[in-house]
């Protein structure tokens, strides 16, 4: 749809006669509406366009909401999620604790026909399995101690509407089985009554967990783990998505300045140098949270690294890889133990060279060969891992031309 606002230098559809192009008649909009169709040449003051097909990983900026969604691979999972969100296929969620599964499938219930429905999620592992089950299915009235009354459930409540069960890999074997059966039937049944109640709910599910090697290990129902993906997404970590952290940290900040009434605060270099430099194991979660804190331990106008938790400031020491050498990490002694996915483990200690890259740069003001000469690496090698780590090199060049 095109609308006039009384635009100064008016607003015309084009009409067109023949497949030559040309143009028998304008037709101005004043102060009104039209539909548009794809092809639909329309002239705004001198300048003329022509309608043409949106891509959908543009319109997935609307379906992402809130979240910020720069990072590539995270925009291909929003682009499918806004395929999906047209549809009732079930969607299973793949992501660490704080990555932000919540917000995805809240983004897909409102990018969806059930938009104007209800949204509920429910965290399947905070609560017992017989309080889980009355929650989620109902109860009838008399079917246990206490139940004085009938009352419907989680999913009869969000009837028309979509349901997130987060970790659904802590479900217990009954409760998969009572959730199978609603997925299949499309039907509840509430503990203690004899005969189902139809239902339309959108299930999406998310997890932490690798849902598949808990089907192999026997955890995990294989009937119902087909059922719930549908469609599988996975959202990648935040230490993965470093240049996302800026733009979150920034929006935390003036979140939490208008919670607590005061005015907007700025975040220094340094400071965000430091976030950027961070594994993040608690994901956007607990950047949130480090935010929230920094805005309440700022006294002046710009957050600085002095009011970033310890953890930040003083992060674990890492060997940097010399020259022609492979980067290694140190070896900690455990009494047990411990299986690390490969990727993961590789992705950490990136994050914990590229933070060392970052340290060696503020001791050294900037200078290229001295952050070089600290790290135990040649300044060819240091320009190398700026570039692989998308660090900005620093404009110090007077001082660097006259140290080399």
């Amino acid at each position: 749809m095109l609308r006039d606002l009384s635009a100064t230098n008016g607003t015309y559809l084009q009409e067109r006669t023949s497949n030559s192009g040309q143009t028998t008649r304008l037709t101005p909009l004043v102060r009104t509406s039209a539909a548009l169709a794809i092809g639909q040449p329309i002239t705004l003051g001198s300048v003329t366009a022509v309608v043409r097909y949106v891509e959908e990983t543009a319109t997935c900026d609307a379906v992402a909401n809130s979240a910020i969604v720069h990072d590539a691979k995270l925009r291909d999972v929003y682009a499918q999620a806004f395929k999906a969100a047209r549809s009732n296929i079930t969607v299973l969620v793949f992501g660490e604790t704080g990555v932000g599964k919540e917000l995805l499938a809240r983004s897909i219930h409102e990018a969806s026909r059930r938009a104007d429905g209800q949204f509920l999620a429910i965290n399947c592992g905070a609560l017992s399995e017989s309080l889980l089950e009355s929650e989620l299915f109902g109860s009838e009235k008399g079917a246990y101690t206490g139940a004085t009354q009938s009352r419907p459930g989680f999913f009869e409540a969000t009837n028309g509407g979509t349901i997130l069960l987060d970790e659904v890999g802590e479900l217990t074997p009954t409760t998969q089985v009572r959730l199978l059966r609603v997925l299949e039937e499309g039907s509840v049944l509430r503990v203690g009554a004899r005969s189902p109640r139809p239902i339309d709910v959108r299930v999406i599910a998310a997890t932490n967990r690798d849902l598949a090697a808990e089907v192999a290990a026997g955890n995990f129902r294989k009937d119902l783990y087909f059922r719930l993906n549908g469609l599988s997404l996975t959202i990648p970590p935040l230490r993965e998505r470093t240049g996302e952290i800026e733009q979150l940290a920034r929006r935390f900040v003036r979140a939490s300045c208008s919670r607590v009434e005061r005015p907007r605060l700025d975040v220094s270099g340094e400071a965000l140098a430091l976030l950027r430099g961070y594994a993040w194991p608690g994901n956007v979660r607990e950047l949130r949270n480090v935010m929230d804190r920094a805005v309440v331990l700022c006294n002046s106008g710009i957050i600085g690294a002095e009011h970033l938790p310890e953890t930040l400031r003083k992060p674990p020491p890492l060997f940097v890889a010399r020259d022609h050498e492979p980067a290694r990490a140190p070896i900690a002694t455990t009494t047990h133990t411990v299986d690390i996915e490969p990727q993961r483990f590789r992705a950490e200690i990136k994050s914990l060279e590229r933070l060392r890259i970052v340290e060696a740069l503020q001791r050294s003001a900037g200078n290229q060969t001295r952050a070089a000469g600290l790290l135990g690496i040649s300044r060819r090698t240091l320009v190398a891992r700026l570039g692989e780590f998308d660090l900005p090199r620093p404009r110090k060049r007077g001082l660097e031309t006259a140290n080399d």
